[in-house]
């Protein structure tokens, strides 16, 4: 699931920067199997507690789990927004402002790959070092969103096109948001207390 989103994630970079329609279907195609993939996790989750009653730390992995596999599902989501509004803005001019956008992705690509293989390791401090990457998306977007509003300034035709790009940047930040969340059910499924890593 978390490979999917991740390539999925690569795709929708691919439509922001070239507009490419049929990757954009393939990605929201995949939004699909993403869904089926977390209600597949989360009944096997549920079939687990139910029948095998797991305690302490077999217990949290599942909790765990079933909370990765939600944030994964709105992750993917934000794939879904951004090739949407990609589309979308490739009606107008080259905005200067998306490399800023693309930026965001790839660091959440990166956030999230690494946070998967602090999962896989059961390392705590890697999935903390994989959080900390957030602290990049958020600065993106906070200069993004300075950059846009002085736009709207210079050019008012294209308030409507710079207010969604506003609004792919407000995604991708909740994007880092919800890879930040997953990190620190990582934690909590490996030392069992609650970290904040959200600022």
């Amino acid at each position: 699931m978390a490979a999917r989103v991740v390539e999925d994630l690569g795709k929708a970079l691919v439509v922001l920067r070239l507009g490419d329609k049929q990757l954009a279907q393939e990605v929201r195609e995949s939004g699909k199997t993403v869904d089926a993939l977390q209600l597949k996790i989360e009944d096997m989750i549920l079939a687990l507690i139910a029948t095998q009653q797991p305690v302490a730390r077999d217990l949290r992995e599942l909790i765990t789990v079933f909370k990765i596999t939600s944030n994964l599902e709105r992750i993917g989501d934000y794939g879904i927004h951004l090739v949407k509004t990609a589309l979308r803005l490739s009606d107008f001019p080259p905005f200067r402002s998306t490399g800023r956008i693309e930026r965001m992705v790839e660091t959440a690509q990166e956030m999230l790959k690494q946070a998967f293989s602090a999962y896989l390791a059961q390392d705590s401090d890697s999935a903390r070092k994989a959080a900390a990457l957030d602290d990049t998306i958020d600065s993106e977007h906070k200069a993004l969103s300075e950059e846009v509003l002085a736009f709207i300034k210079e050019q008012p035709q294209l308030v409507k096109a710079s207010v969604r790009l506003l609004r792919l940047s407000g995604y991708m930040e909740r994007l880092g948001d919800h890879i930040t969340n997953l990190c620190e059910g990582i934690i909590y499924m490996i030392e069992g207390s609650h970290e904040e890593l959200n600022d």
